[in-house]
C-alpha cells in the first residue's frame, strides 16, 4: 500500500468515526427533565455561601440562593437567555447579573435590563430534611 493511500484511509476512518458524535451534538433531542421534586444539594452546602450551584442535577442546571434558616429561597436555571453565559447572584442588589453582556434579572427570573428579552427558567424550591429540592414551575 502506498503512503498516500494509507493516509487517505486513515483520514476517511477518522471522519467516519467522528460522524456519529457530530450528528448527536446537532440533534435537537434533549433529555426529559422530571416534573417531580429533585435533590440538588444539602442545606449545609447552601448555608456556607448563601448559594448552591448544581450543574448536573436531575432537574438540569440550577442555582439556588438564600439560606435554609431564612426560608427565602430562590431557584433558577442560571443560563442567560441572551447568550448562554452563567449569571451570577448579586446579593447586595438582589439581582442575577450576566457577566457577558450585562443583562440583569430580578429574583423572580424576569428581565430587568437587556439585551436579554426572555426570563430565566425558575424552580419551586424547599428544604426537605437536610436536602435542598427543586421542581420546575
Amino acid at each position: 500500500m502506498k503512503r498516500r493511500d494509507f493516509i487517505n484511509w486513515v483520514g476517511l476512518g477518522w471522519i467516519a468515526s467522528s460522524l456519529p458524535v457530530a450528528i448527536a451534538a446537532c440533534s435537537s433531542q434533549t433529555t426529559p427533565v422530571s416534573k417531580d421534586w429533585q435533590t440538588v444539594g444539602t442545606s449545609a452546602e447552601l448555608d456556607k455561601t448563601g448559594q448552591l450551584l448544581a450543574k448536573n442535577s436531575p432537574a438540569g442546571t440550577v442555582l439556588v440562593v438564600g439560606t435554609s434558616k431564612a426560608g427565602n429561597l430562590t431557584a433558577v436555571d442560571p443560563t442567560c437567555t441572551h447568550a448562554g453565559c452563567t449569571v451570577e447572584w448579586k446579593a447586595d442588589t438582589k439581582k442575577f447579573a450576566c457577566p457577558c453582556h450585562g443583562s440583569e434579572y430580578g429574583a423572580d427570573g424576569k428581565v430587568q435590563k437587556g439585551p436579554a428579552t426572555n426570563p430565566l427558567k425558575t424552580y419551586a424550591v424547599k428544604i426537605e430534611g437536610n436536602s435542598v429540592v427543586v421542581k420546575p414551575t
